[in-house]
């Protein structure tokens, strides 16, 4: 009897916009993932490019619209997230894979309706009265999940720009953080890596000695209280504790500067980074 191929584990890498514009950082992501690849790991790569959106924005004499943080994506910023995200930074970030002898493929949510989306309600801000509608901004309802297991299964590495497409074909801003965890979560992947410039959790951000080697719920909480974590970083360690929750079995805050980051992870030495458990 022959005897079904076994399962190569899954690893899924999001990637900011700042790393991606540096590079330096992006020969460092291709390097470790082309690591990754080389021990018979699967990978798929998420990004985003918010840096690269407002920096074409100033050159074009759009002005850049946020509110708490969250851009409004109306139809000439949506113009602008389209020729950014799923061109510039894409094109680059393959680019940098393959010289590192990565079989990258660059796409988008659109492609193949990979990411399917809802145009997201108006929504209140913190203050509980202001009702804002953010555009042409979409909320996540679905992954192609054989469409990626094709890729995968052909040897290729996805790299999807942060685009959604609804039903009807209209294409949609999508949040990178929330969409790494749908990903995550409907593949069944083994290890999630939040790519950052920072590259871990530190207790102070000007002592390099404080890194966090490895935080659970509890101590999430506590520092949350604290405020040393804080800002955009609340939300990311919230959705990974979801998912590490529903069993993924490991996830990782670090950076894609050094050398070997991401090979530590797969076997869980914590020389770098920070490590998430429930």
């Amino acid at each position: 009897m022959i005897s079904a191929p076994q399962k190569k584990p899954l690893a899924v890498i999001k990637v900011g916009g700042d790393i991606v514009s540096d590079a330096n950082q992006r020969k460092g992501l291709a390097k470790n993932i082309a690591a990754l690849t080389k021990a018979d790991w699967q990978v798929i790569v998420l990004h985003g490019g918010g840096p690269q959106v407002t920096s074409l924005q100033k050159k074009l004499g759009i002005q850049a619209n946020k509110i708490e943080g969250r851009r409004i994506t109306d139809e000439p910023a949506l113009s602008v997230v389209k020729q950014a995200i799923a061109g510039e930074v894409n094109v680059n970030l393959v680019s940098s894979l393959i010289s590192e002898g990565v079989n990258a493929f660059g796409c988008h949510g659109a492609s193949g309706k990979l990411i399917t989306a809802v145009k997201r309600p108006p929504m209140l801000l913190t203050d509980n009265k202001t009702l804002v509608d953010f555009g042409e901004v979409g909320d996540v309802t679905g992954i192609n999940t054989q469409l990626l297991r094709n890729l995968l299964d052909v040897g290729l590495v996805p790299v999807i720009a942060t685009l959604g497409i609804s039903n009807e074909g209209r294409i949609f801003n999508i949040n990178a953080d929330t969409t790494v965890a749908k990903i995550t979560e409907m593949m069944a992947a083994d290890l999630l890596l939040l790519v950052t410039g920072v590259g871990a959790i530190f207790r102070d951000l000007n002592d390099k000695s404080s890194r966090i080697k490895s935080i659970d719920s509890v101590e999430i909480e506590k520092l949350v209280s604290e405020k040393v974590i804080h800002s955009g970083m609340v939300p990311k360690v919230y959705e990974t504790l979801n998912l590490l929750r529903k069993g993924t079995d490991r996830a990782v805050i670090l950076s894609a500067s050094e050398d070997g980051a991401f090979i530590s992870a797969i076997h869980n030495t914590k020389e770098y980074g920070t490590t998430l458990t429930v």
